[in-house]
């Protein structure tokens, strides 16, 4: 999952990305709402987590910019203006939740949980590949019962291939997905990634192939 932090207060950034980051979820960060544009113009966002009270305006004011661009991108506000009207206009102005100053991150991880739940999404909430079993709730690999252990961008990129499982991902989207945009990627990692991702599911039955030019393709072995 790649998320947008819009976010002007930079220690409480750092501690929210640092915490989601534990829950294998890539963070970039946009301090005003000039930089958020600009992000949502270069990356594909499963979620957005918008402050209200921003050097340039509203944060508010960028949720129908948002919605023209992807109409079903999930919106939590985060924002200290915590007071019944605050959190109605918030809800009115098409926010899918409203999160009042200060919270827990248990919390805000459940409120992501539950945006992420919501339609529209893949119907069914997990993905079955051979003897590979993927929940795309609690975001975990089983091969037949048993879990597969996986670093952070190993399960990524394995995320992204088993929603597409049998089309061809692309290069680009695959580093979107697994990469923050103020990450340093040297031009092998994620082909190391995908190596050792390809040797973990061997026993599962399940194959990755490089498409020359394109990306890669994850399927059920013949």
């Amino acid at each position: 999952m790649r998320i947008l932090l819009v976010e002007d207060e930079f220690d409480m950034a750092a501690a929210l990305t640092t915490a989601l980051i534990r829950h294998d979820i890539v963070v970039d960060h946009a301090p005003t709402l000039e930089i958020a544009q600009e992000a949502t113009r270069s990356a594909l966002y499963d979620a957005v987590l918008l402050d209200r009270k921003l050097p340039d305006g509203d944060g508010l004011s960028l949720i129908p910019i948002l919605r023209r661009e992807r109409a079903g991108l999930p919106v939590i506000v985060l924002s200290a203006l915590g007071s019944p009207e605050h959190r109605v206009a918030g809800l009115d102005n098409g926010a899918d939740d409203y999160l009042a100053k200060p919270f827990s991150t248990d919390e805000l991880l459940a409120r992501l949980r539950a945006v992420m739940r919501r339609p529209p999404q893949i119907g069914e909430n997990a993905v079955n590949v051979a003897r590979l079993r993927f929940d795309l709730n609690e975001r975990q690999a089983e091969v037949e019962g048993e879990p597969l252990d996986l670093p952070r961008r190993e399960l990524l990129a394995l995320e992204i291939l088993v929603r597409r499982a049998g089309r061809t991902v692309p290069r680009s989207a695959l580093e979107e997905a697994v990469y923050g945009y103020d990450d340093e990627i040297a031009s092998n990692s994620l082909d190391a990634h995908i190596s050792r991702l390809r040797r973990k599911l061997s026993r599962a039955g399940v194959e990755i192939h490089a498409i020359r030019g394109l990306g890669y393709l994850l399927r059920a072995a013949a």
